[in-house]
Order: C-alpha cells, then sequence, then structure tokens
C-alpha cells in the first residue's frame, strides 16, 4: 500500500503514550509529519515522544479539564507553527470500571457513578474540549482536520460494556455534530476506528490466549490516519473510516 504524504503536517494526537495513540503518532512521524503528543503526565508524554522517529514531541494535557487543554493546544501550536489536524484519540476503556470486563460482564446498574463520571469526562468531554480549542484557528485558516476515534458500533451496544460503549456512541454522535456545524468552513471531521479489538493496555492481562490471538496489531490505524491528515482527503467530511477496510492510497 502507497503511504498518504504527510510531510510538513502539523499533527496534534491526543492520548499519544501507547496505544492507538501511539502507533499513530508513529506513523505519522514516520511519513514527516511535526507532530505533538499528550499525555496526563508531561514526564511520560516527553518520554513516549523520544523514543519515536521524526519530528516529535510530548505535552502533558489532561482532556477533562479545560484549563489543562487551553494550556496544551497553546503549547502545541507554540512548538509546531500551528495545527493543521487533530486526532482526538484520549481515552479510557473499561478496564477502569471493571478489571475482568471480557470474562465478567457486570450489568450497568452495579457500575460505579464515579467511575461512570470520570469515563464519560475523558471519552466524551475530552473530544470537546480539544477540538473547541483547536477548531476556532482551523476556521480562520479555512481548512484543517478533525479525526475522532472510534469503535465498533456492535461494542457500543454489548452487555456488560456501559460505561464505555455509551462514551463511544456519544462521540460518534458529536463527531457528526462536529461536521455539520464546520460544513463549508474547509475543516473535515471524521471518524476512525481500528475496525476491531487491538492488542493495548485497554485488554485485560487475562484474556484468553485464543481471544488474544486475533487482537490486531494498533499499527492498522496508521494508514488511514495518515491518509486522513493529508491534502488527500481534503474536502471528505464526516467519513467513518474503518482501518482494516482500508484500501485508498
Amino acid at each position: 500500500m502507497t503511504l498518504a504524504d504527510v510531510a510538513g503536517v502539523r499533527v496534534l494526537v491526543t492520548g499519544g503514550t501507547s496505544g492507538l495513540g501511539q502507533a499513530m503518532a508513529q506513523a505519522l512521524a514516520e511519513g514527516g509529519a511535526r507532530v505533538a503528543l499528550t499525555g496526563r503526565q508531561r514526564g511520560r508524554a516527553v518520554a513516549a515522544a523520544r523514543e519515536l522517529p521524526g519530528d516529535v514531541i510530548g505535552i502533558g494535557m489532561d482532556v477533562r479539564e479545560p484549563d489543562s487543554v487551553e494550556a496544551g493546544v497553546t503549547e502545541a501550536r507554540g512548538l509546531l507553527g500551528g495545527i493543521d489536524a487533530l486526532v482526538n484519540n484520549a481515552g479510557i476503556g473499561m478496564r477502569t470500571v471493571n478489571q475482568q470486563f471480557l470474562t465478567r460482564p457486570q450489568p450497568f446498574f452495579e457500575v460505579d457513578p464515579a467511575a461512570f463520571a470520570d469515563l464519560f469526562a475523558t471519552n466524551v468531554l475530552g473530544y470537546f474540549h480539544v477540538a473547541r480549542a483547536v477548531v476556532p484557528a482551523m476556521v480562520q485558516a479555512g481548512r484543517g482536520k478533525v479525526i475522532n476515534v472510534s469503535i465498533n458500533e456492535s461494542t457500543m451496544v454489548r452487555a456488560g460494556f456501559a460505561p464505555y460503549g455509551p462514551s463511544r456512541a456519544a462521540t460518534d454522535a458529536l463527531s457528526k455534530v462536529m461536521a455539520v456545524d464546520l460544513e463549508g468552513t474547509g475543516v473535515d471531521v471524521s471518524l476512525l476506528l481500528p475496525g476491531g479489538a487491538t492488542a493495548t493496555g485497554m485488554v485485560p492481562g487475562d484474556v484468553p490466549d485464543d481471544v488474544r490471538a486475533h487482537l490486531l496489531d494498533p499499527s492498522v490505524m496508521g494508514p488511514p490516519v495518515r491518509w486522513l491528515c493529508s491534502r488527500a482527503s481534503d474536502g471528505l467530511r464526516d467519513l467513518r473510516v474503518v482501518a482494516t477496510e482500508f484500501t485508498s492510497t
């Protein structure tokens, strides 16, 4: 597969210290993009950035907190000279609610309210806070990309997947609203999902071997995120791109 050209593209990747975020940051950096990746802990973000090739910087940002987001976006914009594309990826999964969610799913009425609220604050408000901080400058410039990372629709309504499934249903709806609100501005909004469970820290350590054998490598997100951040996808809005099915060059 011929990978899209992202040389010089300035990209902010939230939640880039591990998992899908790290894989996407690496793919973009390998393509020549200038990347700022974020993590709640600045030290961890800086360390993760140093492990990647190319022009990558690490920034501390708690997507749950508007002030932290504003400061992080300001820092990223200053260091990169602007932000051409945002990859909204920062999120937490079912392990924060139920460590054994795959083998011992719990019904929604057993979920701790504080854990439910924190997951929504991260996964839903986080996407809103970062996009809200980044998009106005894109609108002023007349172009930009917002890529919101998602999951399979079947997972959104899977038994025992509250609140993670509903949180991603909410961000899918939010993404569609973003796309409609930004129509005609030159800012394109799309959804990107792996197309299956991935081998990341969101998967419990005790997952059965037969399940682990079928987990997708996070690198599956590389080709489509490069295309979505490139000029090749200009003008294509409100897409739902499944990485396992991606074929565009």
